[in-house]
Order: C-alpha cells, then structure tokens, then sequence
C-alpha cells in the first residue's frame, strides 16, 4: 500500500476514475451480481476498533481476522507483524492459507488506522485468490483500493484521510474523492449509507463530492433522469446519427449510435457497473443490465 511522504501535498480530484470504473466492472464479472451483493453488509465500525491501550499484536490479529470473515476468506490465516519500511504496509502472497502481513512501524502509535492499512491488503488475497489483477503496479493497486471500498471495508481507507496544519494523511492509491466516489456507488448499490461511520472530518467532505460525481452517472442519457441539458445534446446526437448512418461516435459523450443494423441502436455505459449496454431506440422503455442487474428507466 502506497505511504505518502509526510508533508506531501495530497493530490485531490478523479485522475483515475476510468481505471476505478473498468475495476468496478472486472469485480462484477469476476463475482456476479450475487457474489458481490454478498458483500452487502459493510465491515462495522466495532471490528476495525483498536484503542492505545490494546495489546499491539493482539488487537492487530483480532482486526485481520474480522477483515478475513468480511471478505468471506475463512480459511486464510494472516499473520501481521510490524517493522521500518517505505509503504505503509505489504503482504506476501503465497499458495496460503497463512499469509504474512507487514505494517509500517508508525502503526504501532497509530493504532486507529491499522484496519485500514489491513483491509487493503486483506482484499490483495482475495483478488489474488480470485485471480483477478490489472496489468501494472498502478492499475493494479487501484484495482485493490476500489475492491476495497466496493466490497464493505474502504470506508477505513477513505476516514484515515487526515489534514490540519499540522500534518497531512492520506493511505491508497485512490484520491479522498475517488473513495468517496467507489463508497457513493456501493450506497447507491445497496442502501447503505457509510457517513456516519466517518470521524475525520476532511473524510465526509471528499465522500460528499465523491457522491455528487456518482449521481451524475445517474442522470446521463439516455437515462430517463438525465437533465435538460443532456436529453437536448442526446436528441441532437440522435438526429445526426439518423442522418449520417456510419458516422464516427462523439467520444466526449457516454453513449453511441450504432447504425449498422434495420433499427438505430445505442450503447451506453451501466451506472452501477459501467458494463455497457445496448438498446434500441424506440422512445421510453425499461431495460435491465446484464452483468449486474440494474433496472434501468431509459428514454431513447
């Protein structure tokens, strides 16, 4: 897991949203729609718990293994130990099930934030166990932290996100916003709402404009909740495509005409999945996502 130098500035926005959405996709593929709404319930606040006064390793143990129960990988034992080191944590991925788990020495007097660094790497076994990888360090530790958060236990990533004027914390690979962003998507998914478990107050923030950026993939066209503005450019887009059958698709818009066949179809991509789908163009109708199962009101 990636340990931003102290005093860095921490960088802000959605540099990587394509690769977070492509990884939302893979882990639908990888699990299908029920697989993942196993993960239905997050990992509670009183598993990750760790105060100052708790045994280092004892209380390291107990929070590795309620992050293997939530990621449904009862046969995996970890085993967590602490030392001097440039990362704020690494695992050891083997054959298993015992799986060693090294934390940054900091950790040790850091004890809040110790399931956070764990339940990162706990979802590095369960991708590994799921064969599941991006190519490349970068893609593939993204991949991990929209896991992570997809799957119930990145809320901890998303509220180890600390600044004052004094210092500055951020663990993963993700910016604030982009866990907010995954954790948006997954409380848009199931119900769930992971605000209150936040105690830094720059975490519920960067959750709060993550969320706004995840509504808006719930109100593009040719969804039937897209705006004004949107359903214009959509019939507009529309008309052209009718008039020049063949024509090369707009890429600074989602979705795209495909004229090849006796009736105009568009594709568009899933707003809980982003698999993407096609249908025809015949007005208001209802349609449903293969791979995850959104029910989707579309006006095309």
């Amino acid at each position: 897991m990636a340990n931003r130098p102290p005093g860095a500035p921490v960088v802000h926005g959605f540099p990587h949203l394509a690769t977070v959405r492509s990884a939302i996709t893979a882990l639908y593929r990888r699990l299908s729609a029920d697989g993942v709404h196993a993960y239905a319930t997050s990992l509670a606040p009183a598993d990750a718990a760790f105060a100052d006064q708790d045994d280092l390793h004892l209380g390291a143990q107990r929070v590795a293994r309620a992050l293997v129960q939530h990621f449904h990988l009862p046969d995996a034992r970890l085993i967590v130990g602490f030392r001097a080191m440039e990362h704020a944590a690494s695992v050891e991925l083997t054959a298993g099930p015992e799986y060693f788990v090294e934390l940054n020495d900091r950790f040790r007097t850091h004890r809040r934030d110790v399931g956070a660094a764990l339940a990162h790497e706990v979802a590095h076994v369960l991708l590994h166990r799921l064969g599941l990888e991006f190519p490349g360090t970068r893609a593939n530790e993204i991949l991990t932290d929209t896991v992570t958060a997809y799957l119930g236990a990145g809320w901890l990533l998303l509220d180890a996100f600390r600044e004052d004027a004094a210092s500055r914390q951020k663990l993963g690979y993700l910016t604030p916003e982009e866990f907010g962003y995954v954790l948006a998507k997954r409380a848009f998914a199931f119900g769930e709402d992971p605000s209150p478990w936040f105690t830094s107050p720059q975490a519920y923030t960067a959750y709060a404009e993550g969320r706004e950026r995840a509504a808006r993939d719930l109100r593009r066209p040719p969804l039937s909740a897209a705006g004004w503005a949107g359903r214009r450019r959509y019939a507009k887009d529309r008309r052209y495509a009718r008039e020049h059958p063949g024509a090369v698709p707009d890429p600074s818009v989602p979705y795209a005409f495909e004229t090849g066949g006796p009736e105009l179809r568009v594709s568009f991509p899933c707003p809980t999945c982003h698999q993407r789908i096609r249908v025809p163009v015949r007005g208001r109708f209802g349609a449903r996502c293969g791979l995850c199962r959104t029910h989707l009101e579309c006006d095309t």
